[in-house]
């Protein structure tokens, strides 16, 4: 176990840090370390050795799960330059994002089969795709942390609304 658990979660894996990612570097890296820490690899060693890669599977995954969701990503970076992203205490939204809001969630209640459920998903992945897009503009090329804050928030608002279409679409599979 070579690397140093205290890296950040870029150094971890070998990668540049920053909003726009390589995700298939990404995934062989954490392969990579996984083939070597893995706990199932340790079970005939001594506990000490046992412990440690028990925290080295822990630290690796948590950093792969952060660095592989969009959302994740950004609020540790933006967290990293020193912004509070505050999720939980900072609930200030843009005007026409909050009546956007209302919209999708208008459309989400009048949607009554999957086809509608559908074009909700499609115009979500759209929306978080520009989104995304902002986010690497704002995070990677301005470095405009605070601006990138404001996005984060209302592309964490889209996820849960995506988790939200989702649930609607188990419901009318019952």
């Amino acid at each position: 176990m070579t690397p140093n658990i205290a890296q950040d979660h870029f150094s971890l894996f070998g990668l540049p840090t920053a909003y726009v990612l390589d995700a298939v570097a990404l995934e062989r890296a954490y392969r990579e370390i996984q083939a070597r820490i893995h706990p199932d690899r340790f079970v005939n060693s001594g506990e000490a050795e046992k412990r440690a890669s028990l925290q080295w599977a822990t630290r690796v995954n948590e950093a792969y799960r952060t660095l592989k969701d969009p959302v994740l990503r950004a609020k540790y970076l933006l967290e990293q330059a020193g912004e509070d992203v505050g999720f939980e205490t900072n609930t200030a939204m843009a005007p026409e994002f909050l009546m956007r809001q209302m919209e999708l969630r208008e459309s989400l209640e009048e949607a009554r089969d999957s086809a509608a459920l559908d074009a909700l998903s499609a115009q979500l992945l759209r929306d978080r795709q520009r989104l995304e897009a902002i986010l690497a503009a704002k995070i990677d090329g301005e470095k405009d942390y605070p601006a990138a804050v404001a996005t984060l928030r209302e592309l964490q608002f889209l996820s849960r609304f995506g988790e939200e279409i989702h649930e609607a679409h188990e419901a009318l599979d019952r």
